[in-house]
């Protein structure tokens, strides 16, 4: 599969290092860490972080054989492709609508929850008329080119990574009493039920609900096809993931634990605004609230700019119409920007109409969606490496550890947390849901083929300048 010689099917180099590096670092920073961490330590106690914890080990290692496919031979769909090139035209097809659908999704569900936020500080705007501006702004910046889409992210992330960075260090000086009228005590740990007052069981369980919260930590392997060295920019942005992880999720976690009883911890309101008010920082209800909004405004972002891309490489693919591959003279994928924010203005207006019907079933089955996209890169990663070692040993400069038998825990642990949503009612509608989604691509793409559709792979294929899927840029030695 080539690259299309019409420079009107191009997607441009516009990403710079710095972008790469502060959307892989500031990519998994959202409300699921800021406010959805409070369910974690109420529901599995002062060992919170060993969830994240052991969820991060598992995003990693996924992250991990992404980054081993996509520096050997990068493309810009990414693990769509991938999952082409190991299982055939159906997992490329199913896996890049999947993905798709997820992230338009979230477009329209971050809009909302935008909306509602400023809605609480300006209630004379209604929620729906905000989440719609939301749309507008960030669809403008998203047409501009992929660099003005790299530095709004640069920015959303920075502020997102300097508050994160920040808690950790007051937090910390607080917890070891170097903090003004603090002295060192951990007794939050042991003195409200013990270290499990749960069980050991809860902290595994609480792997279902970490994980929707490190979403986002992939799109850095998308985005660094629009970049100038896009192997090297792969290999940089893997091997962050384990340090994002261990001090944006474990430590704070840990942190919190130790500054407020588990207990006292509510489901839905943010620990981190608890333990500031415990260290005595006042205003820090606001001023949260402010850096959740940029986490909002920061998906909302990457989530255009990823389901975009997707578009415009199925397009290419022939798995969605020819046209989403074309793009303007700053090589952006207008027509496909602009149809995934149609998606995502029907979103919200869904969510202003049928908030507890329509609106939620597309969330809840969007939760499911994220797993089997996992799935897809653990199974693509075990066939292609063993191909790609018979074919030509010298791609694989970047190496997923302890192949076969990491991988294939790996993607036991995956279907394990799928099996387990099956058995928890929390969970049971939004795995029903999310294989409802695949069914119905399912019979669409036998469809599709039955009533003679183009297949995939055929010589319209697009891929980023330099990464072409048959002779892909020469690796260079692992980072």
């Amino acid at each position: 599969m080539g690259t299309v010689p019409d420079g009107a099917h191009q997607l441009k180099p516009g990403l710079k290092q710095r972008h790469l590096t502060m959307l892989s670092l500031g990519g998994v920073i959202g409300a699921g860490l800021f406010v959805g961490s409070s369910a974690i330590i109420n529901q599995a106690g002062p060992l919170a972080f060993i969830t994240y914890g052991i969820t991060g080990l598992i995003v990693l290692l996924v992250m991990r054989m992404l980054g081993e496919m996509a520096s050997a031979k990068p493309c810009s769909g990414s693990f769509t492709d991938y999952a082409r090139m190991a299982w055939g035209e159906w997992a490329g097809f199913s896996t890049g609508w999947l993905y798709w659908y997820f992230w338009v999704i979230v477009v329209g569900f971050e809009a909302v929850v935008g909306g509602q936020m400023i809605n609480k500080w300006i209630p004379s705007i209604p929620v729906w008329v905000i989440a719609l501006v939301l749309m507008m702004v960030m669809t403008a910046v998203n047409l501009l080119s992929v660099g003005a889409f790299g530095e709004a992210e640069y920015w959303f992330a920075s502020i997102k990574v300097v508050a994160i960075v920040a808690f950790i260090t007051v937090a910390a000086l607080f917890v070891f009493g170097l903090w003004p009228g603090a002295s060192i005590d951990f007794g939050n740990l042991t003195d409200h039920g013990g270290l499990l007052p749960n069980g050991l069981a809860t902290l595994f369980v609480g792997v279902v609900v970490v994980i929707f919260s490190m979403t986002g930590v992939e799109v850095v392997t998308i985005a660094a096809a629009e970049s100038a060295e896009p192997a090297k920019s792969i290999r940089k942005a893997v091997n962050s993931v384990v340090f994002r992880i261990l001090a944006f999720f474990v430590i704070s976690t840990f942190l919190i634990a130790v500054i407020v009883p588990w207990d006292s911890v509510v489901p839905g309101e943010s620990p981190f605004v608890a333990a500031l008010d415990r260290i005595g920082i006042p205003g820090t209800a606001d001023l949260l609230n402010l850096v959740i909004l940029v986490a909002v405004l920061s998906v909302l972002n990457s989530g255009l700019y990823t389901s975009s891309r997707l578009l415009f490489v199925m397009g290419g693919r022939g798995d969605a119409p020819a046209w989403m591959t074309s793009t303007n003279k700053r090589g952006v994928p207008v027509k496909g920007i602009l149809s995934c924010t149609v998606v995502g203005y029907g979103c919200v207006v869904l969510a202003a109409l049928f908030p507890d019907t329509v609106f939620l079933f597309l969330i809840n089955a969007s939760g499911a969606v994220f797993l089997f996209v996992y799935f897809m890169i653990c199974i693509s990663e075990l066939r292609l490496r063993r191909r790609w070692e018979k074919e030509d040993p010298s791609l694989l400069q970047f190496r997923m550890w302890l192949y076969p038998g990491l991988p294939i825990l790996v993607t036991t642990a995956i279907v394990a947390v799928l099996v387990s949503m099956g058995f928890r009612e929390a969970n049971r509608i939004e795995l029903m849901q999310g294989v409802a989604v695949w069914v119905v691509l399912t019979i669409v793409y036998v469809l599709r083929k039955r009533l003679g559709g183009r297949g995939s792979g055929g010589s319209s294929s697009v891929d980023s300048p330099g990464a072409d899927n048959e002779r892909p840029a020469t690796p260079q030695p692992t980072s």
